[in-house]
């Protein structure tokens, strides 16, 4: 296939590149070029998506498949009016973050209510919280459809991302912790549910998708797992000594200032139950029937502790201090013992 990347230079867009060379496939990367490089083997062409006109050079490229993962509205509306007549196949990598109740466990991208899109005035995410994240999502997915049509658009909402080239301290965090061993601070209880997709499983769904013409909407997500089986799975890959897991209370940590699920002071991965219950436990069971497949988590752990160590200064260092892990945790050992 001839595939255009709109993006491709780093984390999900690179990874689906590199993977798109491998398959022998003929990858043109559309992008400013300020985030990263293109992998070898693929075409990088320089663009400014802020401008309505930079992507109509391609249009006669004879493109079979669209790759795009843009967050910008007008971006997407820019591409889309470019290229939409031109191309078979538009993936749109859009997100969870769609979904207006992230409460209920077990949901669907079938039978899950979704945010409304973005007010006009609203091109793309605000701030450092990425305020109207999603609703710029759901704008984006709305105009891909209404464009390609049902039959020829893929909407991949992805859920948390991780391995090699993850931008955040989430998963990271986890690796980083295990790996320095003694006692570790576990949020919450051991059953609460993590969900995830690894970066490269998520890369194959996406082509597997543009190469057999899959169309609808699906949550790009693997099973969810326990937390207790999440930490296990990272230790197992990691080849280290079991750690000492202290469970910590949840209602400790909010009122001791440890925050959820990325940046600083925060536990990664965790949130509040039941209020983000469905956050971290969606069903996986229609990806994984459309073509979703799902490498084991040691397999994930290796090949990000190995991007890791060899990329020290692209890992972002988030997450929990190790003083202030062991301030909580010697302050809960106290509230143990009263």
């Amino acid at each position: 296939m001839r595939i255009l990347i709109l993006g491709g230079t780093r984390f999900l867009g690179r990874a689906t590149a590199r993977l798109a060379v491998e398959q022998g496939h003929e990858v043109t990367c559309a992008a400013r070029g300020v985030s990263g490089v293109v992998p070898p083997g693929a075409r990088f062409v320089p663009v400014d998506r802020d401008d309505p006109e930079a992507l109509i050079p391609l249009a006669d490229e004879g493109f079979d498949a669209v790759v795009d993962v843009t967050r910008q509205v007008s971006h997407a509306r820019h591409a889309l009016s470019a290229l939409a007549d031109h191309v078979d196949h538009w993936s749109f990598v859009s997100t969870i973050s769609v979904y207006a109740d992230n409460t209920t466990p077990g949901q669907t991208a079938a039978d899950a209510p979704v945010l409304p899109g973005a007010p006009a005035d609203v091109d793309g995410p605000v701030g450092p919280d990425n305020r109207w994240y999603g609703e710029c999502k759901v704008s984006i997915e709305q105009a891909v459809r209404e464009r390609m049509g049902v039959d020829r658009s893929f909407i991949c909402r992805a859920g948390l991302i991780v391995g090699a080239e993850d931008p955040s301290d989430r998963f990271p965090y986890w690796v980083r912790r295990l790996s320095a061993g003694g006692e570790v601070l576990a949020p919450g209880r051991p059953t609460d549910r993590v969900q995830f997709v690894d970066v490269a499983d998520l890369a194959g769904w996406l082509l597997h998708a543009a190469g057999a013409d899959l169309n609808g909407t699906y949550d790009g997500i693997g099973p969810a797992v326990t937390r207790a089986d999440l930490l296990a799975g990272v230790v197992a890959g990691l080849d280290v000594p079991e750690p000492v897991l202290t469970w910590v209370d949840q209602e400790f940590l909010v009122s001791h200032d440890v925050r959820e699920w990325s940046g600083e002071r925060a536990l990664p991965l965790w949130v509040r139950l039941p209020e983000s219950g469905g956050l971290m436990d969606r069903d996986a069971r229609p990806a994984l029937d459309a073509g979703l497949t799902v490498r084991p988590l040691v397999d994930t752990v290796r090949a990000t502790a190995s991007w890791m160590a060899a990329q020290p200064a692209d890992v972002r260092q988030g997450g929990l201090d190790p003083a202030d892990e062991a301030a909580a945790l010697r302050e809960w050992q106290a509230v143990r013992d009263r």
